[in-house]
């Protein structure tokens, strides 16, 4: 079977750098996939994306070695189970709250004994292998979005799952949890005590954590924190300020038009 590379990441101490991909284009997911990252994570919940977009998303990953990611639109166990059999190697679970979410999360993702996954891997074949059905549970990556106060409450919990692999905050969603700003970076004093606060926990249960971010400098401190799983921006966030950056540079010196030689 293919190799998560996360998994290799992580096993040697390593922080993973991964893309977010909100635009529903299989090209444009091929050409993220090509600069490098090292996973790509498709978002069915906020982005432009829908269930066959999303296979053409995988299929432009699966030219490179970048590993595909998918957040899931929620907790329920359909979409987790035909987005894994689309050929994902990691999902990213919105809004899991409490013990029970997490072991839901860890069943739906995991073929029996150790889950109560449907068998059905017709695309997963293709990307991971014949052998996929053998090392799947051990492969797919599961992540849990920690992103509300219930969540805080609820942590060790939540984080004593066995099976769960790793945790994902948002900080958007946690900080107006918390009566904060919903921003990515440079958050309030009490969105960055709780965001500490699971870190810290996290790397105590031995489980992953992943967190949402901005820009590079606000990933890159992170990562210097703790944190093995850095997201920084999107396709369409990075394509906008690519944008900005030619238009403004055209702009600031207006060149007049060469005299006609009429």
């Amino acid at each position: 079977m293919r190799p998560n590379r996360l998994r290799e990441i992580w096993k040697s101490g390593g922080a993973a750098v991964n893309g977010w991909l909100a635009i529903p284009s299989g090209f444009s997911a091929e050409m993220m996939a090509h600069q490098g990252w090292d996973s790509l994570t498709i978002d069915l919940q906020h982005g432009m994306v829908d269930y066959q977009a999303m296979v053409g998303m995988l299929q432009g990953i699966s030219t490179t070695h970048t590993v595909p990611i998918v957040r899931v639109p929620w907790l329920e166990p359909g979409i987790l189970m035909k987005t894994l059999d689309a050929g994902a190697y990691g999902v990213i679970c919105p809004m899991v709250n409490t013990r029970e979410d997490a072991q839901k999360l860890v069943a739906w993702t995991h073929y029996a004994p150790q889950g109560t996954r449907s068998f059905g891997p017709i695309r997963a074949l293709l990307h991971g292998g014949a052998d996929y059905p053998q090392h799947a549970n051990d492969t797919i990556v599961t992540f849990a979005m920690i992103e509300t106060a219930k969540a805080l409450d609820n942590l060790d919990d939540i984080l004593s799952v066995e099976g769960l692999d790793a945790i994902y905050i948002g900080p958007s969603d946690l900080s107006l949890a918390l009566g904060c700003r919903p921003v990515f970076d440079d958050v309030d004093p009490k969105a960055q005590q709780a965001i500490d606060h699971i870190l810290e926990r996290a790397r105590a249960h031995g489980v992953v954590a992943g967190i949402h971010n901005g820009n590079a400098n606000g990933a890159l401190a992170r990562i210097g924190k703790g944190f093995q799983f850095a997201t920084v921006s999107s396709d369409a966030r990075l394509m906008a300020a690519g944008a900005q950056q030619v238009l403004a540079a055209m702009r600031a010196e207006p060149v007049a038009p060469a005299a006609s030689s009429y």
